[in-house]
């Protein structure tokens, strides 16, 4: 008899697509049931005692009603979902990580969860290397005064331009999936790439970064870009005094998490040319709300947190969990558990 499985979509990762990718990582030994869930037409937000989730636990609930297996971006999974859903055995989140599921709850239950690191790394990168030169180079105001009518001249005075990459010294904040990418095009670009990340060996390093403390990075680095988790050691690390060690005029990037950094002090460094610009994609309370001084402070060049959204994420997040899956039909270990102690059992 073929495995139920829940493939719970949404409008990005779409259920079609987990579907697909379950038939081939499995030759087609399961039987598919397909629910969308809601995001991202609307937001995700807190439902019960997890993050970051989509959909309710009741449509959950009568969703997973016999099925073994749920493959998901956003779907929660809460204490309450786990109590009503007693066959489900495998959870596998399509996300860098599984902050939507309660882990604890699922090993209580006897559920392995699994989730798909380095999925989105590469439309990450790309897209910091976007908001990078664009606020390098001041592409949000001048884009913004030319859809209204202005040509700004002026925009070629000394004190205005902006900053090429080649031949400049660039922090990185953090070298993991993400970071490494940026680090390696920027690299090449000629720039001299600082690495601030205390748990990677300077060994990777070579030929492309500069391993450095963050003091020093900041001290002498032009162009910042983070790409820290956020940790108790990582929440609120960039705030008033980094940006006041930075030179005068530097440019700010973040794609990261907008916990890492402090937004009120990214606006006084704007009005006062300490920074020069500043390209965010992640923000302390998102959607970003209407009286948010970043929406009218020059200099800044934003994104609705889409740096990690192309159509290749989409089918490798698919592709990734699909995996999971066939390893757990087949018997063979799972590659990326959040609970491994489950699977000890």
């Amino acid at each position: 008899m073929n495995t139920p499985i829940l493939a719970a979509g949404d409008h990005f990762v779409l259920p079609g697509l987990l579907t697909d990718a379950l038939r081939q990582a499995t030759g087609g030994a399961v039987e598919v049931r397909e629910h969308t869930l809601p995001w991202p037409h609307t937001p995700f937000g807190q439902v019960a005692e997890v993050h970051e989730a989509s959909g309710t636990e009741d449509e959950i609930i009568e969703a997973l009603r016999g099925v073994r297996i749920c493959v998901t971006q956003l779907a929660p999974l809460t204490e309450r979902i786990l109590e009503n859903c007693p066959d489900l055995e495998l959870f596998c989140v399509s996300r860098g990580g599984p902050v939507n599921a309660d882990l604890e709850a699922a090993t209580r239950h006897g559920v392995a969860v699994c989730y798909a690191p380095g999925r989105n790394a590469t439309a990450t990168a790309e897209h910091t290397l976007t908001l990078l030169l664009a606020a390098a180079r001041g592409v949000g105001d001048a884009h913004t005064d030319l859809r209204k009518g202005i040509w700004r001249g002026d925009y070629f005075d000394y004190d205005k331009c902006g900053i090429e990459v080649e031949g400049c010294t660039v922090g990185l904040v953090g070298y993991g999936a993400v970071g490494s990418r940026v680090a390696k095009v920027l690299a090449a670009m000629g720039a001299h790439v600082l690495v601030h990340d205390p748990y990677v060996d300077a060994r990777a390093l070579r030929g492309i970064a500069e391993p450095v403390p963050l003091d020093e990075l900041l001290t002498r680095s032009r162009i910042l870009s983070l790409h820290a988790r956020v940790t108790d050691e990582t929440r609120g690390m960039i705030g008033r005094d980094q940006i006041a060690a930075m030179p005068r005029g530097s440019v700010l990037v973040n794609c990261a998490r907008g916990a890492l950094l402090d937004y009120d002090a990214v606006c006084d460094a704007l009005d006062t040319g300490q920074l020069a610009g500043a390209g965010l994609d992640v923000f302390p309370e998102e959607p970003l709300p209407a009286g948010s001084r970043l929406l009218t402070t020059p200099g800044v060049v934003l994104t609705p947190h889409i740096a990690g959204g192309s159509r290749q994420v989409a089918h490798k997040a698919a592709a990734i969990v699909a995996a999971e899956v066939g390893r757990h039909l087949r018997g063979e270990p799972l590659a990326h558990c959040a609970n491994p102690e489950v699977l000890r059992r």
